[in-house]
């Protein structure tokens, strides 16, 4: 292939590969969206449908329940690697769209009273096998909107994990031999906004109008995963011409073998890494859908004035403005050649960084306050996949990742609580170790997932990332539901109060003690650091090349 042929395909232009990958990092952001759609609103959602902790749990959990018990999660590995990237993006967009559409059903009105509602009572609450296994989606007691909405959030979940192993694909595809840490750590980067529009828009649709109704918020992320499918559709077109311009066939000419699978699990290094996403992973997806209540039990929050700016609904579009200059401005700074340039956005950054926690902390909103979680990662993560990118160091930044993990949960657990009387006090703490946090989990995308194709081989790479996603879901499924079920248990007045008329939904809902489980997961940074330090050994041991860079000298 000639010099003129390379340079003419899309992938060489580094335009239309970067729009590739703002097609891929939009999709997910929609999706993004929607997986903590509810998780802003758990006091409304208490208050309103009657969802205690352990209801709210075995419904997030809920999510990743087809993924691990069906296999649905291979069975999606198999689909990318005879299908292809463009029919699986597709699909994954309408999955997530279905399953979100029978979410939003569940908890409007129109479910209420029906005789579905009545059956979803009578029913579901007993699965031979499932219950004896403590494994089952449902229970006794569970409510019905709960329980549908669960049904709903298991298919959306085949989706959007579908989608995940999808877009890393389509990834490594578009930019391997490039700068593919950095692609990685952008997406996930660019997606990751979706958690802070989240905890922006979501109360605020909860709450429009004077009334709480959340059907309005899951309503508001479905029209986002409508948005979503299009552009999985663009990228469809625009994938099947780069693949007309380069003569390659789409991956589904490569069978599937089921020694594939066996080939994979054989190798050590792909073990290390699978364990450390799903503790990685368990230790920041289920503590997202926890985080805005955790903040609310801990930090003595006072609604503003009624009529202030600070309590109207304009505000909340004003600080999302902030937030997504903030992001541009950190994320950009990456690009720039200049220095003066680039300082100038770093320092406009941090300023309006400033702005946005002032503003969070003005209106007196935890939901507000956790939106800060993805700011800092948006502008150090493509730092960290470039630097992975030219020097290397992987498996060294997932140790660095760990300690900062563990250090965020203790903080939250034993140093949050001690400024219940000080809502000041308490916000900048949550502050500081929010943005902490964001940037520890964006050493994951910047770090492990380009690493998985030196792993295996690229015949067999959307299995390989379909096992790890796999793995990732057992964790994504059960730790929602412990932590749900252990702050019932360890929070027996409320659940009394509750049970006896002596406590109100309202006040219960905020009344919760956080500590038990996030030394549980506080404890899962432990076990990834000890496998992070494991892992660097068998690098070296077995020459992974994870230590070394991802663009090659020629390159």
């Amino acid at each position: 292939m000639t010099t003129t042929t390379i340079k003419s395909t899309l992938r060489d232009s580094a335009g239309m590969r970067w729009t590739a990958l703002l097609l891929l990092a939009f999709a997910m952001f929609c999706s993004y969206i929607f997986m903590d759609i509810l998780s802003p609103i758990k006091d409304h959602l208490q208050s309103t449908l009657g969802w205690d902790s352990t209801a709210f749990g075995t419904m997030q959990g809920s999510e990743t329940f087809l993924n691990v018990f069906v296999f649905f999660l291979i069975f999606a590995g198999i689909i990318l690697d005879k299908m292809g990237v463009r029919f699986t993006a597709i699909l994954s967009g309408a999955v997530m769209l279905v399953g979100a559409t029978i979410n939003w059903y569940a908890v409007t009105s129109y479910f209420q009273g029906t005789g579905l509602e009545t059956w979803f009572n009578e029913n579901l609450n007993y699965i031979p096998g499932f219950d004896e296994l403590g494994i089952s989606p449902f229970y006794k007691g569970m409510p019905a909107s709960a329980k549908l909405s669960a049904v709903g959030f298991m298919i959306f979940g085949c989706g959007v994990e579908m989608a995940g192993i999808t877009v890393s694909r389509g990834i490594v595809k578009w930019f391997k031999g490039r700068e593919m840490a950095l692609a990685m750590g952008s997406e996930m980067a660019l997606a990751r906004l979706g958690v802070a529009t989240c905890m922006i828009f979501s109360p605020v649709f909860a709450k429009m109008g004077g009334t709480i109704d959340v059907s309005r918020s899951v309503a508001f992320g479905v029209i986002l995963l409508m948005i979503a499918l299009i552009m999985f559709i663009v990228y469809f077109f625009m994938d099947r011409k780069l693949d007309a311009q380069t003569g390659e066939a789409e991956e589904k000419d490569d069978p599937f073998k089921v020694s594939d699978i066996g080939t994979i699990l054989k190798s050590s290094g792909f073990w290390l890494v699978a364990l450390l996403c799903v503790l990685y992973y368990s230790a920041i997806f289920p503590f997202q859908k926890y985080a805005v209540n955790m903040l609310q039990c801990n930090i003595p929050f006072e609604s503003p004035e009624a009529g202030s700016y600070w309590a109207g609904e304009s505000v909340a579009v004003v600080q999302y403005c902030i937030m997504l200059l903030v992001a541009a401005a950190a994320f950009a700074s990456n690009f720039v050649k200049s220095a003066h340039k680039q300082v100038s956005l770093i320092v406009a950054a941090i300023a309006l960084l400033c702005v946005f926690c002032y503003m969070g902390y003005m209106r007196q909103s935890a939901e507000t306050v956790f939106a800060v979680f993805p700011l800092l990662a948006v502008g150090i993560t493509p730092i960290l996949g470039k630097y992975v990118d030219y020097h290397g160091k992987a498996a060294s930044m997932l140790v660095l990742g760990s300690l900062l993990l563990i250090g965020c949960h203790l903080t939250f657990a034993f140093v949050l609580p001690l400024f219940k009387t000080s809502a000041f006090g308490g916000v900048v703490v949550a502050y500081i170790t929010i943005l902490v946090l964001g940037a520890s989990f964006s050493l994951v995308p910047a770090s492990l997932w380009p690493s998985v194709p030196k792993l295996v081989d690229a015949k067999i790479i959307g299995s390989a990332y379909a096992l790890i996603f796999w793995i990732q879901n057992i964790g994504l499924w059960l730790f929602p539901m412990l932590i749900g079920k252990i702050l019932d248990k360890t929070n027996p007045e409320i659940v009394e109060g509750l049970a006896n008329g002596t406590m109100t939904p309202e006040v219960a809902a905020v009344s919760y003690d956080y500590t038990a489980p996030l030394v549980m997961l506080a404890c899962l940074g432990v076990a990834a650091l000890i496998l992070g330090f494991v892992l660097i050994r068998e690098d070296k041991r077995k020459g992974y090349g994870l230590e070394k860079p991802n663009v090659s000298a020629k390159a």
